[in-house]
């Protein structure tokens, strides 16, 4: 079944105007129309506030380097016995430092969108890089040197490559922070 010739398939539309009516050369083809309010200036700068790229690499990167406490650092098994795993946060005093190194990346990305700033001799940029090297370090340390007390796990888990690449990640977000400041 077709339709009738004289009905149209879409109704009609009014086509944009695209030419500026306050040229003189139109003369009375210009209507009268009121100007409306100046539209505000579109803001260009990519991602601002939580949303912009070096805070939200920084403090997911911190999230991870967090919960990566709690993930399985050392794994293995000993000759007779189970399979054994050993998550970051029993490691000792370093496990539980990584935690909150993550914690105060996260805790200065919130504190930050709330609206509290940091004296511009700290910019937190700088305190973020400072974080993320120091969580470096110490999955490095951890990394390198195993416990005493865990020898019978020979290997690494995968939580300290999580944490190791978390803490990276805190660096580079940091400096990616850095170059959105500049």
């Amino acid at each position: 079944m077709t339709p009738p010739s004289n009905m149209p398939i879409l109704p009609p539309v009014e086509t944009p105007e695209i030419f500026d009516f306050d040229d003189p050369q139109l003369g009375d083809a210009a209507p009268d129309r009121e100007p409306g309010p100046p539209r505000p200036a579109p803001d260009l700068r990519p991602g601002t506030g939580i949303w912009g790229v070096g805070t939200r690499v920084a403090w997911v990167s911190g999230l991870i380097l967090m919960l990566s406490s709690f993930m399985s650092w050392y794994a293995g098994s000993s000759i007779e016995g189970p399979t054994l795993a050993v998550i970051g946060w029993h490691t000792g005093t370093i496990g539980k430092l990584i935690f909150v190194v993550g914690f105060a990346v996260v805790a200065l990305a919130i504190l930050g969108e709330a609206g509290f700033e940091l004296p511009p001799t700290l910019p937190e940029s700088l305190l973020t890089i400072a974080l993320g090297a120091l969580g470096t370090i110490l999955v490095l340390i951890r990394l390198i040197s195993i416990p005493d007390t865990f020898a019978g796990t020979s290997g690494r888990g995968i939580g300290i490559w999580i944490a190791l690449l978390a803490g990276l990640g805190v660096i580079v977000g940091g400096l990616l922070r850095a170059g959105e400041d500049l």
